[in-house]
């Protein structure tokens, strides 16, 4: 009988392979975790520092340093960055070397609220905890604000965000009882009345010709407040 040696010397090269991968496996499994590699995604306004992140890493696995990477649970660890106020997203993962990395998008604030309570409000319109850490430059929200009903005051804050002129020279919004939202704008006198957000482009282009005007007629001083609730004009109250 004769001996195929080709398909014996296949057997062996096969079986030596699963041999080395099962090897490599178990001991890449058994290696120990590193300390955590934190990289903050966009701006570096640190809200929430890389410690911060580590100790919650630590809390919610009772410490991640020096385990094995087979006993780590990936997605916990993320949900545990995800439930924090400061975090808009999260993501963990395990390098080949054993080093955890967490790649962390933090929120970003758009408003400050200051009334019987103190809060951001990010921009997708959500609670957002001051920091120890970091203070935003942002406009500062007054009056009766519900941290349950601030849809008319994110789209403002949103407005003013994304406006170059708005951004420029809003420093606090201000809402009523009546939910009549107000601007006070950067050395001016007057108080400027949007009512509801409605038309709110509108009212904006409104407010943007009339400053114009009474900034090339040096007269942005006579006036206590300007009302832009009116459509298509401008009721202005002189002091």
């Amino acid at each position: 009988m004769r001996i195929n040696w080709s398909y014996i010397k296949m057997f062996f090269l096969l079986a030596l392979v699963v041999f080395l991968y099962a090897f490599a496996s178990k001991k890449n499994s058994a290696r120990k975790v590193s300390k955590p590699n934190v990289n903050f995604l966009g701006d570096n306004n640190l809200f929430i520092t890389s410690e911060n992140v580590s100790k919650l890493l630590i809390q919610s696995f009772g410490g991640v340093e020096n385990v094995a990477k087979e006993t780590l649970d990936l997605n916990e660890l993320e949900n545990a960055l995800n439930s924090n106020p400061m975090i808009k997203s999260a993501e963990v993962y395990l390098s080949v070397n054993g080093t955890l990395n967490a790649e962390v998008e933090q929120k970003k604030p758009i408003a400050r609220v200051s009334t019987n309570a103190s809060y951001y409000i990010d921009e997708d319109g959500f609670y957002m905890p001051l920091s120890t850490n970091y203070s935003a430059r942002v406009p500062l929200v007054t009056g009766y604000v519900e941290k349950n009903n601030l849809k008319s005051i994110y789209i403002v804050a949103k407005k003013i965000k994304n406006d170059a002129f708005l951004k420029k020279h809003v420093i606090e919004i201000y809402q009523g009882m009546d939910h009549v939202i107000y601007l006070k704008l950067r050395q001016c006198h007057f108080l400027v009345q949007l009512g509801d957000v409605e038309f709110l482009d509108k009212k904006i282009n409104n407010l943007k010709a009339f400053y114009q005007k009474k900034l090339k007629d040096k007269t942005l001083d006579n006036y206590s407040k300007v009302n832009l609730q009116f459509d298509n004009q401008v009721v202005c109250t002189k002091i």
